[in-house]
């Protein structure tokens, strides 16, 4: 009894010792496959915007659309344009979205960055609308109204003093006139609607929620824009490009608006990253734009005459050897802003 003992326990022993090992082999082969990919991130901005979700969209048509590229191409939710420019300096993010006005600044170390961040364009993407709005019954008829009030400003930390201080100190404003108040979108709605705040800066993809959100509540006055001042702006920063808001777009604003595109969305890359993912990135997206329209109307703007815009920020290598392929590359551009190193 005692030898039929040990040799019913050898038996098992020997056979979990051979299922140890195929299990060893398998993770061992799986392993090998996983260490074969290549993980791609790209970094959007907080729920709630329209980065967060044209981010993912572009993230999701890459990825499914890779082909023979051991690609695995996922977006992050971050805090927005800063930190995406940031995390690309360091390596943590492959691509971002960023807003064409906060990049202007960072690639030449000018405004609050402390130096110069070595970021290229991939893609300029779609406008971003912005005005200062109020209640007709405040009285404020121009932006030099908006002296000693309480203004709506953005979020905290989101970098709309980038494109925001320019627009003021075109008009004769500066930040130390009014009361700056920091605020979501929605928040300022609100503060507008309690009294809280005189007038919001708000802005975005036309129709922009928030704006919608206020004039159906609200009866509401777009500032306007002196023209002497955007013609000006226009001239100094290459960010800057006229826009008019077709009258009708929201309730009470029967006539057009005459604005500005205070920075459009674009896709950014380190300058640092591989030609050649840039290129392969570069491609896919732009071949199957079609699939970025479906999740977000914004994705229109991925089209011949847009995609290469000039915003102040140069094009990574790897793009431009793609939009030079496809021939919508303007040969006499700047490269959008300072050389490459």
């Amino acid at each position: 009894m005692k030898f039929f003992g040990r040799k019913h326990i050898f038996f098992p022993l020997i056979l979990i010792a051979i299922l140890s090992m195929m299990l060893i082999s398998c993770s061992r082969d799986s392993t090998d496959k996983n260490d074969s990919r290549q993980f791609l991130s790209v970094g959007t901005a907080p729920p709630g915007g329209a980065f967060f979700v044209v981010g993912g969209a572009i993230a999701q048509v890459v990825h499914d659309n890779t082909g023979d590229l051991p690609w695995q191409v996922s977006a992050e939710a971050t805090k927005g344009t800063q930190e995406n420019i940031r995390r690309l300096d360091t390596g943590e993010l492959d691509f971002a979205l960023a807003n064409a006005a906060i990049s202007y600044f960072a690639v030449r170390g000018q405004g609050a960055w402390q130096r110069d961040y070595p970021i290229r364009t991939v893609m300029t993407l779609a406008p971003n609308i912005a005005l200062f709005i109020t209640q007709k019954s405040s009285g404020i008829k121009s932006i030099a109204d908006l002296k000693g009030k309480r203004v709506v400003v953005g979020p905290a930390g989101a970098g709309f003093e980038y494109f925001l201080k320019p627009i003021l100190q075109a008009h004769g404003v500066t930040y130390d006139d009014f009361s700056p108040l920091n605020n979501t979108q929605i928040g300022a709605v609100d503060m507008l609607a309690d009294g809280s705040a005189a007038a919001a800066f708000l802005g975005g993809a036309v129709p922009t929620a928030s704006i919608t959100q206020a004039c159906a509540s609200q009866d509401i006055f777009f500032i306007p824009l002196d023209r002497d001042a955007m013609n000006n702006l226009f001239q100094n920063y290459p960010f800057f490009y006229p826009a008019i808001i077709a009258g009708g777009t929201y309730r009470g604003q029967d006539e057009p608006f005459k604005g500005m595109n205070v920075g459009n969305m674009h896709l950014i890359t380190a300058a640092s990253v591989d030609e050649e993912v840039v290129y392969n990135f570069t491609k896919i997206l732009y071949e199957h734009r079609a699939q970025v329209v479906e999740k977000h109307p914004a994705g229109k703007a991925i089209n011949p005459k847009n995609v290469t815009k000039d915003t102040g920020t140069p094009f990574h290598t790897g793009a431009i050897r793609y939009y030079k392929e496809i021939g919508i590359w303007p040969e006499t551009s700047s490269n959008g802003g300072p050389p490459a190193e």
